[in-house]
């Protein structure tokens, strides 16, 4: 048995009632904001006393992000405006952001999740985090700050960018974990090898967020950086920020917190549940959430429930690493792909980086796909050709597209402080 002092004990007849419970009061919640008791009304739901069991969840009606868009600036709402603390929003691309609400015991349980991703992560007391996210209206950077405060850590909030000063003040002030994005750390890696620091440096884990990275990457940061572990955190806006989950050392899926959100996995099409182990759509249902609770919320992201109990031995429920979202899938030539699998691909390749940028064109009424790859560091380019070519046929083998492949220079892709952008799309232009 674990004695650790955020991270809850959740074996399956206590976390079955725990689930009800938050079920049962969120659905009584949400009976506070009219859309929402509307759609649970038509459903057949007229309070927690039509909830019997966590069977139950699946007569509920879905919420999608249109419905937070729909209702800006405060949409969903189901506390009175008074018992607001703080807003937190996301960029949106229909003019409007997804603003979402806080009370003063959501802030608390935004803080207790990411102290829990703290001690996921092996931390103590002891460590010095560096927070390397954004501040201000995006959530990644209270967040990780509240929960680092919470935890009891040496806090260092510094925000994105500013390689410079970020190393400065690793280097000088021993920082030995870092919040980031996969995308930043990769700047921060190559500037570390680029400059000879590594060796002065005390850094030891890294906790990304916002962005997928492939083993590729988690490659270049361990050899780079001089780092024991990296782990990926989970979680949106929607759900407090970041935090809703986080992978232990054994690296088998992320453990996410079934005491404060139901996980669904559904068929992003039919949106029917898939069986546990099977990739789909996340779905997500809040237990705790005051100002804006969640019903069956259509994440997008797609990944899987990860059955059975982890080595680790914590009794703390695991979903698998997040592979992309179903509203990014490129349909190419009558094929669907999502970015994770072009990733899984570059994996079995030892001489290629993990950066690519994907340029989709449309020529004659016929869809060009040009992908552009990274060669790995320390290798020859006498066999970009060779390479392209196995890269390519490889491709098409497992994704059954044909893909037009270039092998480039390390460093030519476009870095980025947050999120990088590997596919665009200039088929409408």
């Amino acid at each position: 048995m674990t004695t650790d002092r955020f991270l809850p004990d959740l074996p399956d007849d206590k976390l079955a009632r725990i689930q009800l419970e938050g079920l049962r009061w969120t659905v009584g919640h949400a009976m506070n904001n009219a859309v929402y008791a509307e759609r649970l009304k038509k459903a057949g739901v007229s309070g927690p006393e039509d909830i019997h069991s966590l069977e139950d969840l699946q007569r509920l009606p879905f919420t999608t992000v249109e419905d937070l868009r729909d209702g800006y600036p405060l949409p969903l709402l189901c506390v009175p405006e008074k018992d607001i603390v703080r807003i937190h929003a996301s960029s949106g691309t229909t003019g409007k952001r997804k603003v979402l609400a806080y009370t003063a015991n959501d802030t608390a349980n935004f803080a207790l999740q990411m102290a829990r991703c703290y001690e996921m992560a092996g931390l103590t007391k002891e460590d010095r985090i560096q927070i390397a996210v954004g501040y201000g209206l995006w959530t990644a950077g209270a967040g990780f700050q509240a929960g680092s405060e919470l935890f009891g850590a040496f806090t260092i909030p510094i925000g994105p960018g500013n390689l410079d000063m970020q190393l400065q003040l690793m280097k000088d002030l021993k920082s030995t974990c870092i919040g980031c994005t996969a995308s930043m750390a990769l700047l921060l890696a190559e500037e570390v090898e680029r400059k000879g620091l590594r060796d002065s440096l005390s850094l030891k884990k890294i906790i990304f967020g916002s962005e997928p990275h492939s083993l590729k990457m988690r490659q270049a940061f361990t050899e780079k950086l001089g780092v024991e572990h990296t782990y990926d955190i989970a979680g949106m806006t929607e759900m407090y920020g970041p935090g809703t989950g986080l992978n232990c050392d054994e690296c088998d899926g992320i453990h996410y917190w079934a005491d404060l959100f139901i996980h669904e996995i559904v068929d992003p099409h039919t949106l029917k549940p898939v069986p546990d182990g099977e990739v789909g759509e996340l779905v997500v249902t809040s237990l705790r959430k005051e100002a804006v609770p969640l019903i069956r919320y259509r994440t997008h992201d797609l990944t899987r429930i990860v059955p059975g109990q982890c080595a680790c031995g914590r009794r703390i429920p695991r979903h698998g690493h997040i592979r992309g979202r179903s509203d990014d899938m490129i349909i190419y030539r009558g094929v669907n792909i999502y970015p994770g699998q072009l990733s899984d691909v570059l994996n079995g390749f030892a001489d290629v980086g993990g950066e690519y940028h994907v340029e989709l064109t449309r020529s004659e009424g016929l869809d060009y796909m040009a992908m552009k790859v990274e060669r790995a560091g320390g290798v020859s380019s006498d066999n970009d050709k060779n390479l392209a070519q196995a890269v390519s046929m490889e491709l098409h083998k497992r994704i059954m597209a044909r893909i037009s492949v270039e092998i480039v220079d390390p460093g030519t892709l476009p870095r980025a402080f947050g999120k990088s952008k590997r596919v665009t799309d200039n088929r409408l232009e």
